[in-house]
């Protein structure tokens, strides 16, 4: 079924973003259901993964906050019951994952070192690495990876920017033009009452003449009847 967010203006990307969050919300469940079977650097690799997944969730709820801004205010009262979902999803998450650490760093005080239980693996020690190089080479990949994320971020947001600057453009041409045939219309609208004015003005000057040519008729008629009655009065006197 059609999420209505990805057809509602404003939507689309926040879409994506949920979408990339389920995924890496997957990812770091996995990860930390994955913890507790492991021991050692293998242990200690898969916490900074997760690590690194639970800022990417973070960094993504995020951006679903401030892309609510433009989501319609009709369908805002069930995206934030999700955000709020979300954000206590996180909160759950970085519990877990501080327990892990925890633990994990409590195996290590406790297992002496390269003697104890969660002792790192010799192949580990072979690379020539000290727990320090690691945990900052680490660092370094995770800066990278939050990086490169937010460098697609920034396009997929400049690319949206620039669709709606061309939607915005076209729209405005659509106005320029409409306004164009407006004033067209007004011009002959204006002229087309010239036009009746001069046709009302000459309609009158003609009843008026009419109405003179009538008046001169009677006038006339009135005579010559008189005329006639003055001559058959003459006649018979």
């Amino acid at each position: 079924m059609t999420n209505p967010l990805d057809t509602a203006p404003g939507g689309e990307l926040f879409s994506s973003y949920e979408a990339e969050y389920k995924l890496v919300q997957a990812d770091l469940v996995s990860k930390l259901d994955t913890i507790p079977e492991l021991h050692g650097e293998p242990r200690k690799a898969a916490l900074s993964a997760a690590e690194r997944a639970l800022e990417e969730a973070s960094e993504l709820l995020d951006q679903m906050q401030l892309e609510k801004q433009n989501i319609p205010s009709d369908q805002r009262p069930r995206v934030n019951q999700r955000l709020r979902n979300f954000a206590t999803d996180i909160d759950n998450y970085k519990r877990k994952l501080r327990s892990l650490s925890d633990e994990h760093r409590r195996s290590q005080h406790f297992g002496g070192g390269a003697g104890g239980r969660y002792a790192d693996n010799p192949n580990d020690a072979e690379r020539g690495l000290s727990d320090a190089q690691l945990e900052q080479r680490q660092q370094l990949l995770s800066g990278t990876d939050r990086l490169d994320r937010s460098t697609q971020r920034l396009r997929a947001s400049q690319a949206l920017a620039n669709e709606t600057e061309a939607i915005g453009a076209s729209t405005l041409a659509n106005l320029h033009q409409q306004r164009a045939q407006i004033e067209h219309t007004t011009m002959v609208l204006q002229e087309s009452e010239g036009y009746v004015d001069r046709s009302v003005k000459t309609l009158k000057g003609m009843a008026r003449r009419m109405a003179t040519n009538r008046l001169i008729t009677i006038a006339i008629i009135t005579i010559l009847v008189l005329l006639i009655i003055a001559v058959i009065f003459s006649k018979f006197r």
